[in-house]
């Protein structure tokens, strides 16, 4: 197989209207469509304001993409942090089902910090691979306590999903959970973030209830995404807000997120403080664990693939994507040798890129 990679612009700021596109979300639905979702930010590239969630579809690996299609409008006000799952195990949908969590906000992250606004949390679906979408749900009391809790400890303001792609589990005892990882923010402001915690939500019966993991009790521990290693544990690997290490947070959970059975630092991941992604890639012969991110601890850039043979003890190989600015991004897996990373780019907008595992691999 010879090496391949490929890179086109999906999004480019400035363009149908929108100021800015931001936060990359990458999912492929079970007849092999890629779904990518953006922000599209209409006036600045402000994480506050009159935004929208859009999506691209690619019914062919990522070789072409379809027109971009509204999603979710919340008029004037925000809807953001698109959070896409596939259910496999719903019989209602042999077919598979499509769920797009994603948040919406009246008032700015500092503004909801205060106490001052509310950020729900919303789902839709689609039982076509993205073509059509229901009508949405609302499921904010069941995942994200809020400021008018009689119980301080239930004190939560701010609320994000991953962002990123969210997960199933497929292994027993929790096969066919739904899991999304999330963050909050937990009482009045404190120096440097250190009120905000990354936790999850999730359900065991598709969609129609919800339970909430534990947060993970490291100050600051913010954006977090997840994977499903072979063994079963459930892994998060999760930015740090403070800035403090300037490393990867990682919290490990044996029975499906409902506790957190350890938590550490990963020292061979570096941040800028920024999102990243994660994504178990299991191919013909190789099973790794991929990681995308800025290769940086100072600025967002050096877009940079990851990969951990071992299931994350270490990180041998650094495949770099883009050498200067870029921050956002979202892996896939596109086939037992193919592999999809959509990421955020100087001030251009979103590109895909698509390699192969070869290309990876090679030095």
């Amino acid at each position: 197989m010879p090496t391949y990679f490929s890179e086109v612009q999906l999004f480019k700021n400035g363009s149908l209207g929108y100021a800015c596109f931001r936060i990359p979300a990458l999912i492929q639905t079970p007849n092999g469509t890629l779904v990518a979702f953006v922000e599209g930010r209409k006036d600045s590239c402000n994480d506050f304001g009159d935004v929208d969630l859009l999506i691209v579809r690619s019914t062919d690996k990522g070789h072409h993409w379809s027109a971009p299609q509204m999603v979710v409008d919340n008029g004037m006000l925000q809807a953001g942090n698109p959070a896409p799952v596939v259910d496999y195990f719903d019989s209602d949908y042999p077919e598979g089902r499509l769920f797009l969590f994603y948040n919406l906000g009246n008032a700015s992250e500092q503004e909801l910090r205060l106490g001052q606004g509310k950020r729900e949390v919303w789902f839709t679906s689609s039982s076509d691979n993205g073509l059509h979408w229901e009508y949405p749900t609302e499921i904010s009391t069941a995942v994200h306590f809020n400021q008018y809790s009689s119980q301080p400890e239930r004190d939560w303001r701010t609320h994000a999903n991953t962002p990123g792609h969210a997960l199933q589990l497929k292994r027993p005892p929790y096969s066919g959970r739904l899991y999304v990882p999330a963050n909050h923010s937990q009482g009045p402001p404190k120096e440097h973030y250190n009120e905000y915690r990354a936790y999850g939500f999730y359900s065991d019966d598709h969609g129609k209830s919800w339970a909430v993991s534990p947060d993970v009790a490291i100050p600051s521990s913010n954006e977090a995404i997840g994977v499903e290693l072979p063994d079963g544990v459930l892994m998060l690997n999760i930015r740090e807000q403070n800035g403090n290490t300037k490393r990867r947070l990682i919290a490990k959970s044996e029975d499906g997120g409902e506790h957190w059975s350890s938590t550490y630092f990963d020292s061979e991941l570096p941040s800028p403080v920024c999102q990243s992604s994660l994504l178990l890639f299991e191919g013909e012969k190789d099973t790794l664990l991929l990681y995308s991110g800025p290769n940086s601890t100072d600025k967002r850039e050096k877009m940079t693939v990851f990969v951990s043979p071992n299931l994350g003890e270490n990180w041998p190989i650094k495949k770099e994507i883009y050498t200067k600015t870029a921050a956002y991004s979202d892996l896939v897996t596109i086939d037992n040798q193919h592999i999809g990373l959509l990421y955020e780019r100087d001030n251009e907008g979103l590109y895909f890129a698509r390699f192969n595992l070869k290309w990876l691999l090679t030095p």
